[in-house]
């Protein structure tokens, strides 16, 4: 999953988006009522069978926007965008928008982001080992591919719309952080003159609109730190990270405060939370952990229910039965009601 995969939806109720246990389909589950009951799992975009690698991201109107990869003749791939309006209804169906390089087999993990006029813009790597884009045109359909380039990009991207709508596109690099940035509305993004030296470790960049102006990025480096950077100075280390993998964030606002939250499945198997206020990383932060031991492989979420309470869910890939969520105690601080499963 590369992106939000627990999203409210447009009738304030949350909407969790995995993959089914054959792992060939993606399906939703939906809120029915203020803390459920849930909905039973219900297949996105038709049956079309897809490979594992889901990017989301939720635009103007609250509709989300899936993309993904397909098998399309034996050795090939290409990838397929839906559409969800409503999370109670259903999606339409998935739609081919193809391959960076025309044909051939999957060449990374897609990341999406949708600007302030609900256009999808879908990144993915591409043969060459840079970036490549498509977006959906103004006026219906998709515009071409375009190679944005870039070089020796490694593990998922982490695309983002500012407040602003204006799109920002992060990767890993073996050189260090490649950003691309839209000037205006519509156009194509456009790198920064070089890479930025850092040393992030692939597949944990995640990017969170934090002001009118900026976007931060979230990586954690080969040191085992969780860095925080927006691209007007050098990256700030926040603190240790919690565990290997990726880190998830939310700003919401703690003790009428806005603040960013973080989330990470840490070594102990639980999931660890660290808040600060908003772009001030000096402030500081510090793990707090809670709930069961997780797989290994459990992905964290983070979101706001209709109220603004903060929820968190986890989730095991594959295992329909391994999903659970808390919310936020209505009472100051990060309190957090007692994990349930969903059900």
């Amino acid at each position: 999953m590369n992106g939000d995969w627990l999203i409210r939806g447009r009738d304030g109720g949350l909407c969790i988006y995995a993959y089914a246990p054959d792992g060939d389909t993606v399906v939703c589950r939906t809120e029915r009522g203020p803390q459920g009951p849930w909905s039973a799992p219900r297949t996105v975009g038709g049956d079309q069978r897809l490979h594992r690698g889901l990017a989301l991201a939720q635009g103007p109107g609250a509709y989300v926007h899936l993309v993904s990869w397909r098998p399309t003749v034996p050795g090939e791939s290409g990838l397929v965008h839906a559409t969800h309006f409503q999370s109670h209804l259903a999606a339409l169906d998935w739609t081919p928008i193809g391959h960076p390089n025309r044909t051939g087999d999957r060449t990374g993990p897609p990341a999406v982001a949708v600007d302030a006029q609900g256009r999808a813009h879908v990144f993915v790597r591409n043969k060459g080992g840079g970036v490549s884009m498509r977006a959906q045109a103004e006026k219906g359909g998709w515009g071409p591919w375009r190679d944005l380039k870039g070089k020796r990009v490694r593990g998922e991207l982490a695309a983002v719309a500012g407040e602003s709508g204006l799109i920002t596109l992060y990767a890993a690099t073996a050189d260090g952080i490649r950003r691309w940035r839209q000037e205006e509305p519509g156009a194509t993004p456009v790198a920064d003159e070089k890479p930025h030296p850092a040393a992030p470790r692939p597949d944990t960049l995640r990017a969170l609109a934090t002001s009118p102006d900026d976007t931060t990025l979230f990586f954690t480096d080969d040191d085992g730190a969780l860095c925080a950077w927006r691209g007007d100075a050098d990256p700030v280390r926040l603190l240790d990270a919690a565990g290997p993998g990726p880190v998830t964030a939310v700003r919401c606002r703690l003790d009428d405060v806005d603040c960013t939250l973080l989330a990470q499945r840490a070594h102990s198997g639980r999931v660890a939370f660290a808040a600060y206020p908003t772009q001030q990383e000096s402030a500081g932060a510090w793990w707090t952990e809670s709930g069961p031991v997780l797989a290994p492989d459990a992905r964290i979420a983070l979101a706001e229910d209709a109220d603004g309470r903060v929820v968190a869910a986890s989730y095991v890939p594959g295992q329909q039965d391994a999903m659970n969520l808390t919310r936020r105690k209505d009472e100051p601080g990060l309190a957090l009601e007692a994990w349930r499963r969903v059900v």
